[in-house]
C-alpha cells in the first residue's frame, strides 16, 4: 500500500495581507489542489481583504471572500516548507536562520489605488507565477 504524499506548505507574504498575498493564496489553493496547501500573511496586516482584490479574483472564478488578513508570525513561517514574498521584505530577512525551507522573492508592485487594468495585470502575473511554482514544487 503506497504512502500518501505530504502536501507542500506554501506561505505567501506581502505587507498588508490585503491584496497580493491573498491573490497568490487563492491561486495556489485553486490550482494546487492535491499538491500544495497555501496560506498568506502580512508583515503589517491590514485586518481586511481589499474588496477590489476580491472582485478581481471573482472576475476569473476564484472566490477569496472568505479569506482573512493575518499578521505574519514565527509560527506561520515554521509551518511553511516554502516562503514567497510579494514586494515586501525579502524572505531571507523574514525567515529565521533556522528556516530550512525554500525562499522566493517575487517583485510584485502593489496594485491598490491604481487603475483597474493594473489590478488585473498584477493578478494575472501572480497567477502565472503561482502556476510555475506549483509546476516546480508540486
Amino acid at each position: 500500500m503506497g504512502h500518501a504524499r505530504r502536501l507542500k506548505k506554501v506561505l505567501f507574504v506581502c505587507v498588508g495581507n490585503t491584496c497580493r498575498s491573498q491573490m497568490a493564496e487563492g491561486f495556489a489553493n485553486c490550482f494546487g489542489k492535491g499538491k500544495i496547501e497555501a496560506r498568506s500573511a502580512g508583515t503589517s496586516a491590514a485586518g481586511i481583504v481589499n474588496s477590489y482584490t476580491i472582485d478581481a479574483m471573482k472576475e476569473i472564478g476564484i472566490d477569496i471572500s472568505g479569506h482573512a488578513s493575518d499578521q505574519l508570525t514565527r509560527e506561520e513561517i515554521e509551518w511553511a516548507d516554502i516562503v514567497v514574498t510579494l514586494g515586501c521584505a525579502s524572505a531571507d530577512t523574514l525567515c529565521p536562520a533556522s528556516f530550512d525551507g525554500k525562499k522566493y522573492d517575487w517583485k510584485v508592485p502593489d496594485p491598490l489605488g491604481r487603475p483597474w487594468g493594473f489590478m488585473q495585470m498584477v493578478r494575472d502575473s501572480i497567477g502565472e507565477r503561482v502556476r510555475g511554482l506549483i509546476d516546480d514544487e508540486g
